[in-house]
């Protein structure tokens, strides 16, 4: 990382941090705690002026050198400071037609195509790449809140991460082979402690200092002309993995390939490459269902048939915990109270609050493998269960 590279990264820990922390304490102190219109002009003026001196910097330098890690960490620090400055009202990409932020606009469109992705900051930059400094990572504040959320968040996914991990690496094996159910038992564990982290997280989480102080920095925004929804928690390939390894969702369906495809730039470069692989091979749950059609019916086959239900039935759980607590409680819940004013631009993905429930909702039940999804897998599960059942 250059000496401006690390001057921007070392503001974004530090004025950056503070000043988003003085705004976001001032908002909530208000009765109309979406308004932000009028509120802090000055740190807002501040915030904008010493972060464009550190983008036009880097800018002008060009390439910083130190390969992915430090592009990554550039496209990641531009990106918080956009964002910030859309959660402040500064831009807002439904009044303009293109970014009033030239230089980070310019940064970000530069560090995103040197390593394949979109040109704003990702999950992973909060999550599973977030550098910490003496036990300090970035955020948008110092807000409890947001370190429970951010914290909580990446121990999640670092669970999904082992469950995915330990699933792949029974594709060269087989299904059928003997030695699978450690991995299964392994995904299993995972995903128990996602269940627990979950919990937790939904159990500690202030709900209004999360909808107020925390999401709105997740909003999309304008780089150049282009806009750009905002980061998802589900932005990293495990959660896809497990999708296709489990056989809940298929990359022949239209909707889920969308998905996809328009997943695939908020990941980073070695998590595209997981996902395309897992597109490439039959499900578990297939293999399953054919070594079931086959006349297989050793042990193993059918000791792993039940360690694979269990894992698909918690991961259900997770889906059904993401969406049932955390968007209903923390999103859902209280935009009910939001002014009118306030509900044009909730979604961090863009689209109305109603169009993406019901997306979201299709998903939970997908992921749960609930009977009468049009797409879904209950049927097949209920066929192994009786397959179980019969000896």
């Amino acid at each position: 990382m250059s000496e401006t590279a690390a001057a921007f990264d070392h503001w974004i820990r530090t004025a950056f941090v503070a000043m988003n922390t003085a705004l976001e304490e001032l908002y909530f102190a208000q009765d109309d705690r979406a308004n932000v219109d009028g509120i802090g002009d000055d740190i807002k003026a501040t915030l904008r002026s010493e972060g464009d001196a550190h983008a036009e910097a880097l800018a002008r330098e060009g390439n910083t050198g130190g390969g992915f890690e430090s592009a990554f960490a550039v496209l990641g620090n531009v990106g918080l400071y956009m964002a910030a400055l859309r959660r402040h009202e500064v831009t807002n990409p439904a009044r303009e037609t293109r970014s009033p932020l030239l230089a980070a606009s310019s940064l970000a469109l530069q560090a995103g195509a040197s390593i394949g992705m979109a040109p704003r900051f990702a999950t992973a930059h909060l999550a599973t790449r977030n550098r910490a400094i003496a036990g300090v990572r970035k955020s948008f504040t110092t807000l409890a809140d947001e370190f429970l959320f951010i914290d909580e968040n990446a121990r999640a996914i670092l669970g999904m991460q082992r469950a995915a991990d330990a699933l792949h690496r029974i594709l060269p094996l087989d299904i059928s082979n003997p030695v699978a159910d450690v991995l299964l038992e392994a995904a299993a564990a995972a995903m128990r402690d996602v269940i627990v982290i979950n919990e937790r997280l939904f159990a500690s989480l202030d709900t209004d200092r999360f909808f107020f102080s925390v999401r709105p920095y997740y909003k999309p925004y304008r780089v150049g002309r282009q806009e750009f929804r905002g980061a998802n928690a589900g932005d990293f390939s495990g959660i896809n993995e497990l999708d296709l390894l489990l056989g809940l969702a298929s990359p022949r369906d239209q909707s889920y390939a969308q998905l996809i495809a328009d997943k695939m730039a908020f990941m980073p470069p070695e998590d595209q490459e997981r996902v395309r692989d897992c597109m490439q091979h039959p499900s578990l749950l297939d293999s399953l269902l054919a070594a079931i059609s086959s006349g297989d019916g050793s042990f193993a086959l059918r000791r792993n048939a039940a360690l694979l239900l269990a894992v698909s039935e918690l991961f259900g759980e997770t889906a059904r915990q993401h969406h049932d607590m955390l968007v209903d409680r923390f999103i859902q819940g209280p935009a009910k109270t939001l002014d009118a004013a306030h509900l044009g631009q909730i979604t961090a993905s863009g689209p109305p609050l109603a169009v993406l429930m019901t997306a979201l909702q299709d998903l939970r039940d997908a992921r749960m493998a609930a009977p009468g999804h049009a797409a879904g897998r209950h049927g097949d599960h209920a066929r192994v269960r009786d397959w179980l059942a019969a000896d």
